[in-house]
């Protein structure tokens, strides 16, 4: 049995990865903004992902950390949201010290499809076809990141598993799922549950197999069923 702390554990994949690492056994430590707000996430700590100081009291003891945290929830309100757009390597910078500095070995951050290229190499992020303009911001800001932890000099094993742009909430958990690299996959063949983007995650923190890298996660096309791979 393993203790997590999950970062953004109030919102959907947040959620998903802890109710999954519970399935199994382990512990976890939910972690929000204002713990108010999620009446419903018994215990949920109050904890600030770009401060420092908030990662460090809050990481010791624990055996991995999930970032799962988005500062708005669906296009609407990303697109009108005024956004930091260093928020996410501050995030970066805040997570690998508190990390480090807590003794804690594992980093699993939840990335944004957009930084995945199509086919011909190309940024999704930069095609107006695939990726909404509006929210070319929020990607930029997610990319910075991605590039934060890339250049990182860390003791920190950590790896970013990026989604989908069908991430579906309602999908049903198979326990099945695909690993892939900086290609995104077919929007129809590689939809993939929130449920299983968490088993993917709780798969990574018990027997890791991707370290220092960013990879893709997606679904197999199959009927519910069956392990995960």
């Amino acid at each position: 049995m393993s203790s997590i702390a999950i970062f953004g554990a109030g919102g959907r994949a947040g959620r998903a990865v802890a109710a999954e690492a519970r399935r199994r056994g382990h512990r976890v430590t939910s972690v929000v903004r204002d713990p108010d707000r999620h009446p419903d996430l018994t215990g949920a700590v109050r904890g600030d992902v770009t401060d420092p100081r908030s990662v460090s009291a809050i990481v010791p003891d624990h055996d991995a950390v999930v970032h799962a945290v988005s500062p708005a929830s669906g296009p609407a309100a990303l697109a009108t949201l005024d956004l930091d757009p260093d928020f996410f390597a501050k995030a970066a910078d805040a997570l690998l010290h508190g990390l480090a500095r807590g003794g804690v070995p594992r980093l699993v951050v939840i990335g944004l499809f957009a930084n995945l290229t199509d086919a011909h190499g190309r940024l999704l992020l930069d095609d107006p076809a695939v990726f909404p303009v509006e929210l070319r911001p929020f990607a930029l800001a997610h990319t910075a990141g991605l590039d934060r932890l890339r250049a990182a000099g860390t003791t920190v094993d950590w790896l970013m598993l990026t989604p989908p742009v069908q991430l579906r909430v309602d999908g049903p958990r198979t326990g099945r799922y695909r690993i892939g690299g900086e290609v995104a996959p077919d929007p129809e063949s590689g939809q993939l549950s929130y449920a299983d983007l968490a088993v993917a995650v709780v798969d990574e923190i018990e027997t890791p197999r991707h370290h220092r890298s960013r990879v893709s996660v997606f679904g197999d096309g199959r009927s519910a069923g069956g392990d995960g791979s």
